[in-house]
């Protein structure tokens, strides 16, 4: 069980699946991988007709009805997230798989929101479940699209810091480089270690420095030459993107709450999708509170998914800063050079060009 949960839970998760799913789905997953020949798009479409299921509850409208939905809710989840690990498990995950996953989890959703809504209204006759079945479908669908876009802006920044990087290289002023974000998904403390190393040379002058897990495999986002902060990663120095410094200087309590959530695999983004659901369709409908449970659901969800803008807003300004350092070093490389050649003889000035321009067609 040991190796089935170091191959099949992640890193870090929701802390609904840590508490509440992954002490049953890891062992379920375990046996279905050894008795059964269940693949993991199949399990996909049993955690679809089980939310279909829930769907077909919650219309119904009585308390009862609406306690059978939240536990066939629950065990859709707790199958929607054992196609992902019996995946990693089995070695048998797919690109389709993938996306039949998302597919039918945003089916479920506006199934469950309609029918529980729904069945609510035509119980009561309040329009107030018309609007709250608009507001869990437009936040699910906010949070999502948030995140594409958050990503798509995040990939453009390392797009641009690479492409930065690859000039530097060319110009023969390589420095190896590594991004914070690649690197803590193998040391949770490299970022708390880089800022102590950075008051440390601050006090005396040392480099900073951030030590890295030496038997940890190195990061995929490697390229050349950066001018930022340095840092030690198994046996060779990196130099380190940061595009988080001004959110820790301006939050240092984050890296404390981070490194306790960690600890038990929960991530600080508290109140995510995850959340968001469950607090709908499972902890509603058992208290038979729908109204009070979904609106403070869904304030909360905005205040982390702000949260999540607000820090992609600082980061951007990291970029910019980074951006800047890389025009700076290209002008004191430039004004280096011109000095450089001023010092040449007309020969060796020519020559030089020359090796330019072939070194420029190469």
């Amino acid at each position: 069980m040991t190796s089935v949960r170091q191959i099949t839970q992640k890193k870090r998760d929701a802390w609904w699946t840590v508490l509440l799913v992954d002490p049953v789905a890891t062992p379920l997953v375990r046996w279905t991988a050894v008795w059964t020949r269940f693949t993991p798009n199949q399990i996909t479409w049993m955690a679809l007709f089980l939310g279909l299921g829930a769907a077909a509850c919650f219309a119904m409208g009585s308390w009862t009805w609406l306690l059978a939905g939240a536990l066939l809710y629950h065990l859709s989840f707790v199958l929607d997230c054992m196609d992902g690990k019996l995946a990693r498990l089995t070695g048998t995950g797919s690109v389709f798989g993938a996306w039949l996953d998302y597919v039918f989890d945003r089916i479920r959703v506006l199934a469950c929101a309609v029918a529980l809504m729904g069945g609510q209204y035509a119980r009561t006759g309040e329009v107030v479940y018309i609007w709250l079945a608009l507001a869990v479908v437009f936040l699910d669908m906010l949070r999502y699209i948030d995140a594409l876009q958050i990503f798509k802006v995040r990939h453009e920044m390392r797009k641009q810091i690479k492409a930065r990087a690859e000039r530097a290289a060319a110009a023969d002023n390589a420095i190896e480089l590594a991004f914070m974000e690649d690197l803590l998904r193998d040391n949770p403390e490299a970022d708390t270690e880089l800022d102590d190393a950075q008051r440390r040379g601050a006090r005396t002058g040392e480099v900073p420095r951030v030590a890295a897990d030496a038997t940890t495999p190195e990061a995929p986002d490697v390229a050349a030459g950066v001018p930022a902060q340095r840092a030690a990663r198994s046996r060779a120095d990196r130099s380190v993107v940061d595009l988080h410094r001004e959110f820790r200087s301006r939050f240092p309590w984050y890296l404390r709450a981070r490194s306790f959530l960690l600890r038990h695999r929960v991530r600080t983004h508290l109140v995510s999708g995850i959340e968001f659901q469950m607090a709908v369709f499972i902890v509603a409908p058992l208290f038979n509170a729908i109204i009070p449970v979904t609106i403070a659901a869904g304030a909360l969800l905005l205040v982390f998914e702000l949260a999540i803008i607000y820090k992609l807003q600082l980061s951007t300004r990291d970029f910019a800063r980074t951006i800047a350092d890389f025009d700076a070093q290209e002008r004191q490389r430039l004004s280096r050079e011109e000095q450089e050649g001023d010092d040449l003889s007309p020969e060796q000035a020519s020559a030089a060009a020359r090796a330019q321009e072939e070194a420029g067609s190469r």
